[in-house]
């Protein structure tokens, strides 16, 4: 895979393949992607016994919610987390489904030089991470002007701190310098979840059913007359509504409207950024942790991966996680798989010696920035553009409906905001319609 070339992760074949049912001759409503917030508009409107039409421009179903099959595991190469379990719908759903959760380990494992940590090291790259997340949960709290998250980092972390930005680096997607400090999350949510066979599969299960048709990308919208009408490569479909529900990045090149979208709506989804969160999965028999699906804390090297997630399930897999100075640094040497492996084992060598990974193979690495239907991981919100998730629920001509992770405050970056806002968009036609506004 090269930077213009296709993703790995596009070689690879779903665990779970839903059983889609044929679309509607005559739809009420054509629903833009079929990940998180596709299935879940869907499935909100098919509930409200509203005609409804998926439009999915991949193979399968599930977006960068993705399960496959390897050495006879179901591993994610997408999504692998539920977090924020309280506010998640896909937590709430999946407990009310039977789906098989497991929460997420608060323990996790230290490993400074060499070696595994020492209690008081330990101690001491809690302490950072908390005193981290408060300073910036009240600095997203304030009333003044937005600014970078940095600038909320206290000014003393002590010698965890360069971790602590390389951590909130990866999970926000850039560097803190360029993630809205109004727009950071609140710490509040931290209870997470994995689910037993995969992120992916689980949302191919909720696909099940629904009127998704497969490798029929959109590439326009028009909504110059009562209706919409939706031009795809094989022909135009017409209905009263759409929900668009494809990423921001996306959006910025490969979707034209007409006539235009209206200048605020365009500011808001232009003002976005590409947020950047890779993951090349290991299979490590010989890991020296033990102690299934637990963060791997990494430092002292001259290399240092923001994220390991080892023993995902308790098999032999983990999560090497790949920030975005790591995908440019690949980048720019070429951008394949190949170069990402043996950056990774490169790194794990410096920290855990060449003999501890000689079982290492590394059988995927995910390169969502890459995927001409996602380009990027998710939408980050730069200092200054914290309205904008906001700005993009309001429909436009009362035809056009936005929905995706990208809209959600509290769950930005996840499928669970992303299942949330295809609902919220749902119920939104839904009432619309009832009323014989659109």
């Amino acid at each position: 895979m090269s930077p213009t070339g296709t993703p790995a992760h596009a070689h690879h074949r779903p665990s779970l393949v839903p059983r889609l049912a044929p679309l509607p001759d005559d739809p009420a409503v054509i629903v833009v992607g079929a990940g998180a917030a596709g299935i879940a508009a869907a499935r909100t409107l098919t509930a409200r016994g509203i005609a409804v039409a998926v439009l999915e421009a991949r193979g399968r179903v599930g977006g960068r919610t993705f399960t496959t099959r390897l050495r006879g595991h179901d591993v994610d190469l997408g999504a692998h987390w539920l977090h924020a379990g309280p506010i998640n719908p896909l937590v709430k759903l999946g407990h009310a489904r039977g789906e098989s959760l497991r929460r997420a380990p608060q323990d996790g494992h230290a490993w400074v030089s060499g070696r595994p940590g020492r209690p008081a090291e330990r101690q001491a790259s809690a302490r950072a991470f908390d005193r981290a997340d408060q300073a910036m949960t009240r600095g997203a709290a304030e009333q003044g002007p937005d600014r970078p998250a940095a600038s909320a980092l206290p000014p003393a972390l002590g010698p965890w701190g360069a971790r602590v930005a390389q951590v909130h680096g990866l999970v926000s997607g850039r560097p803190l310098g360029e993630v809205s400090l109004h727009d950071f999350p609140s710490m509040e949510y931290g209870d997470n979840f994995f689910l037993a066979g995969g992120y992916g599969a689980y949302l191919a299960r909720l696909a099940q059913s629904l009127p998704i048709a497969l490798e029929r990308p959109v590439t326009g919208i028009d909504w110059s007359g009562t209706g919409v009408t939706v031009q795809t490569p094989q022909g135009p479909l017409q209905a009263r509504a759409v929900v668009v529900t494809v990423p921001m990045m996306v959006l910025w090149e490969s979707l034209a409207f007409t006539p235009a979208l209206p200048g605020p709506v365009r500011a808001a989804i232009d003002g976005f950024s590409r947020g950047i969160y890779e993951h090349a999965v290991l299979h490590w028999p010989s890991s020296p942790f033990r102690g299934a699906d637990r963060l791997v804390a990494m430092a002292g090297g001259r290399r240092t991966p923001s994220g390991l997630l080892a023993r995902i399930d308790g098999t032999p897999f983990h999560f090497y996680e790949l920030d975005i100075h790591e995908a440019a640094a690949i980048d720019a040497a070429g951008g394949d798989a190949d170069r990402a492996r043996r950056h990774v084992r490169a790194v794990m060598a410096e920290h855990f010696g060449p003999r501890a990974i000689r079982d290492l193979s590394i059988p995927a690495v995910s390169a969502w920035r890459h995927d001409p239907w996602s380009r990027g991981s998710w939408a980050v919100v730069p200092p200054g553009h914290a309205g904008a998730r906001q700005a993009l629920h309001a429909p436009v001509g009362d035809r056009i409906w936005f929905a995706g992770e990208a809209l959600s405050r509290l769950q930005w970056g996840t499928a669970g905001g992303a299942y949330e806002e295809g609902a919220r968009a749902a119920e939104a036609v839904a009432a619309r319609l009832s009323n014989g506004a659109a």
